[in-house]
């Protein structure tokens, strides 16, 4: 069973935030080639947690804090700035500044 991802920007974010489910959001990431572990998944969903309680996208400083985990190790696990693909897969919107 494939699911149908909803429409996406040139960037890849969704149109409609509201359209976002865990399955559209693993969907993606396999339309990406992107192979996401239980930890990022974790993080993705933290990502949103944050996003609830604060009405934006953290900065990975606030973000690293917010997770407990060291700025570094997330660079490292996500190969690239942690934000963009945290949010892109989270149904967030796109990060500004420091990503």
């Amino acid at each position: 069973m494939s699911i149908e991802i909803p429409a996406r920007d040139g960037d890849g974010y969704l149109e409609d935030m509201g359209g976002w489910t865990p399955e559209i959001g693993k969907a993606m990431a396999e339309a990406d080639d992107i192979e996401i572990s239980d930890e990022q998944w974790d993080q993705i969903i933290k990502a949103r947690e944050y996003f609830e309680e604060q009405g934006t996208v953290p900065a990975i400083r606030k973000f690293a804090k917010y997770v407990g985990i060291d700025q570094k190790i997330l660079f490292k696990q996500w190969m690239t700035g942690p934000m963009k693909p945290i949010t892109k897969y989270g149904g967030l919107p796109k990060p500004t500044g420091c990503v």
